[in-house]
């Protein structure tokens, strides 16, 4: 197995302290926020044979295995990341697979430039993903029910929003979501920054279920995706807790400290709480109108001491070992290829010794050792 040195990402968003106090180093002063862990061509983690990219590339079916290669190609078909939000994401969802591959073969038909700040598929892969909180961490994740997103709107009092409160009351559900979704997004920009303006001055005020909108607001002056939040399911998971995000689910992080997992893939459609572009006709075809309860995933036990978080999708499983002192070796070995990522204790996998941050890609078949005391999370494929 090897080590891996992995590229930290220092997007605004990110917390300048919670990833140097897991890692035991020194703050940078600069945000930190987002270390990527995989083969991703922006980013790829490296070892000592190489970029992860080279090494996968050199011998597929020797890293991968055969069953992975042949399910998913040549490729490590997920990216593995510590996420450590210090201000609210982007408001967002991701498209399914046939509406990645249908975007990206639209777009290059167009000629539209990959690196073109109006771009919304950057490849022809959907983009599932899981988010699995260390620390205490808050979120959006699916629309609330109408009735209780126009409760939400009404308590706050402001005239401008009234229109949007009986939609919200009067129209079937998805219709509702639909209906006030757009036009938040296409409202007047002078009129909806006034209007969210008074928002946050009433959600600062009335605090309680309000305040996480304040804060958002707080992030965001003026922006349309304020209102956009408010229709979501607001979400605080626990440490160990996690939601998985599947295609068309609206959703943001807002702040905490979390193992991320995903396919491997960069295609995003912008709802709002951003300065980059918001195609709202490609965001209306992709989101699930859909309310419901964000479905907070816990740990499954499984008969040899290892936790998982179930999903529905093939390219990632994630799952975690809590390694107590003194036990025998846990053998881990696995036909498919696999990360290994240390976020608690010491973990002794093979011949490295982990420390809270760090990791090992394990090959195909390669044996894989491990004893404690610490966490381990476990990312692999399904085949």
């Amino acid at each position: 197995m090897d080590r891996l040195d992995n590229t930290i990402r220092p997007y605004a968003w990110g917390s300048p302290t919670a990833l140097p106090d897991l890692l035991g180093v020194a703050p940078t002063g600069e945000p930190q926020a987002e270390m990527w862990m995989g083969a991703h061509p922006g980013a790829p983690s490296r070892t000592p044979r190489g970029t992860l990219v080279e090494v996968i590339e050199a011998a597929p079916e020797r890293e991968l295995g055969p069953r992975t290669v042949e399910k998913f190609g040549p490729r490590l078909p997920f990216l593995l990341k510590i996420l450590a939000a210090g201000a609210p994401l982007s408001l967002q969802v991701h498209p399914d697979l046939a509406q990645a591959r249908e975007g990206y073969a639209d777009e290059e038909r167009r000629g539209v430039p990959l690196d073109a700040p109006h771009r919304n598929y950057k490849d022809a892969n959907h983009k599932p993903e899981l988010i699995c909180a260390l620390t205490e961490f808050d979120g959006l994740c699916g629309f609330r029910a109408p009735a209780a997103a126009a409760d939400l709107l009404a308590a706050l009092d402001v005239d401008s929003l009234a229109p949007y409160v009986d939609l919200l009351r009067a129209r079937p559900e998805e219709a509702a979501l639909r209906e006030v979704l757009t036009a938040i997004l296409t409202a007047d920009p002078d009129e909806m920054a006034h209007t969210v303006t008074a928002a946050a001055a009433a959600c600062d005020r009335l605090g309680g279920d309000q305040a996480p909108y304040a804060a958002i607001a707080h992030h965001y002056p003026g922006d349309p995706g304020v209102l956009a939040a408010m229709l979501l399911n607001h979400v605080r998971l626990q440490p160990g807790e996690a939601l998985f995000l599947g295609a068309g689910i609206p959703h943001a992080y807002l702040s905490g400290l979390g193992v991320e997992i995903m396919a491997n893939s960069d295609n995003v459609l912008r709802c709002g709480l951003t300065p980059k572009h918001v195609d709202v006709p490609e965001l209306l075809r992709v989101v699930r109108f859909e309310p419901g309860d964000p479905g907070v995933l816990r740990p499954e036990a499984a008969p040899d001491g290892e936790e998982v978080y179930a999903t529905p999708i093939d390219e990632f499983r994630l799952s975690r070992h809590v390694l107590p002192e003194g036990a025998a070796p846990h053998d881990l070995t696995l036909p498919t290829p696999q990360i290994l990522l240390c976020t608690a204790g010491t973990v002794h996998a093979g011949d490295h010794t982990l420390t809270p941050g760090d990791s090992v890609f394990v090959p195909a078949y390669e044996k894989a050792q491990v004893t404690g005391p610490g966490t381990l999370f476990r990312a692999t494929v399904v085949v």
